[in-house]
């Protein structure tokens, strides 16, 4: 009973010291722009890190298609070593009821696109590094479509 009562003395205390700085608000505030722009595939996924500009391809693909786009992966920290995943800036996405080819189309108009690449499970990769473009199938080495090839790092 005493540690209940610490507890909530604890939580009060907590929620009046961040009533101060908005920090509710600010959160509340990011959930709404996250329903607007896209909706997550489970609860798993991390997407809290997305930056503006991840964010704002994510709105272009909504409007431009008039559906939220379903992320099925977000940040991630295994993967190999340079993924735009683990810098959290990359999202594998999929919008239910609207072709690949048109999801590619209003990825492609995305101002801020970097990395746009296929799989043949009809999942699309975007994301905001530098600008390459890839389709991937099977178990081989994803294709480059582009001149330009990801850095090592």
């Amino acid at each position: 009973m005493l540690l209940a009562c610490i507890v909530a003395v604890t939580s009060l205390f907590a929620t009046e010291t961040t009533a101060g700085r908005n920090d509710k608000h600010a959160a509340r505030t990011d959930k709404d722009v996250v329903a607007k722009t896209y909706s997550i595939q489970t609860p798993r996924v991390r997407h809290r890190c997305f930056p503006g500009k991840l964010r704002g391809v994510l709105s272009h693909i909504a409007r431009a298609v008039g559906r939220r786009p379903l992320v099925t992966s977000g940040h991630r920290s295994n993967g190999r070593r340079g993924s735009y995943h683990r810098k959290c800036l990359a999202a594998d996405i999929r919008v239910p009821g609207v072709s690949v080819n048109r999801i590619l189309a209003a990825a492609r108009s995305a101002p801020a696109i970097g990395g746009l690449g296929t799989y043949c499970n009809g999942i699309v990769h975007v994301d905001v590094g530098p600008k390459r473009r890839w389709h991937h199938c099977g178990g081989g080495l994803a294709r480059l479509t582009t001149r330009a090839r990801p850095a090592s790092r």
